[in-house]
């Protein structure tokens, strides 16, 4: 019985390259070890394991939401002003941004502006965004309807509008500043006020 369970070891415990080897003792035992002993030891053929390798954990199926009602749907969106590549001449980079949408918003939808892809403040009921102080040169618009689960209903392609800025260089060019204006008008900060001149002639 010993043999036996010795044997039983080293066939469940020996990875599957293991080698097993036999032999009879001096004594007339069957003796099964890893470590033949010199001489007639036979090599014992092991079947390859079945052991099965775990398996991951599947993932869970990704959440499906449910589809739009067509009926809250629109026929029509789209970008009043300004228009499709359109210049906007403001010293201070201020637009307004109108949209429009046949039918009027459903319940539960708002407008959301995107400027170059980025959400501009919450989504909102009204079609009118006005933007300031955005940088010079070409920028993409788009208006979208979502609904209160943050879903896009509908929206319009981006268009381009290109901001053209005057710099304070410019402004100075087209209106000099004078000697009230220097800490009032941007282009014309105090620290380019020219020194005023003594006009009091020094005692002599």
């Amino acid at each position: 019985m010993t043999r036996l369970l010795l044997l039983a070891l080293l066939l469940l415990g020996q990875p599957v390259l293991a080698e097993v080897y036999t032999y009879v003792d001096e004594e007339g035992n069957r003796v099964f070890t890893d470590r033949p002993k010199p001489g007639d030891a036979q090599r014992i053929e092991l079947a390859p394991s079945n052991a099965m390798s775990p398996t991951s954990p599947a993932a869970p199926p990704p959440m499906v939401q449910a589809p739009i009602p067509r009926e809250l749907g629109y026929q029509l969106l789209r970008i009043l002003v300004p228009e499709p590549d359109a210049t906007i001449r403001d010293g201070e980079g201020n637009l307004i941004v109108t949209a429009v949408s046949e039918p009027g918003l459903h319940q539960g939808h708002n407008y959301r502006l995107l400027l170059d892809g980025q959400s501009m403040g919450e989504p909102g009921r009204s079609p009118v965004f006005p933007l300031k102080n955005l940088d010079r040169g070409t920028h993409q618009l788009a208006v979208e309807i979502v609904d209160d689960l943050g879903r896009t209903v509908e929206r319009t392609p981006s268009q381009p509008v290109h901001i053209a800025r005057i710099s304070l260089a410019q402004k100075r060019m087209i209106k000099p500043c004078k000697k009230n204006d220097y800490g009032v008008r941007p282009e014309c900060p105090l620290k380019d006020k020219p020194e005023e001149e003594d006009s009091l002639l020094p005692f002599l």
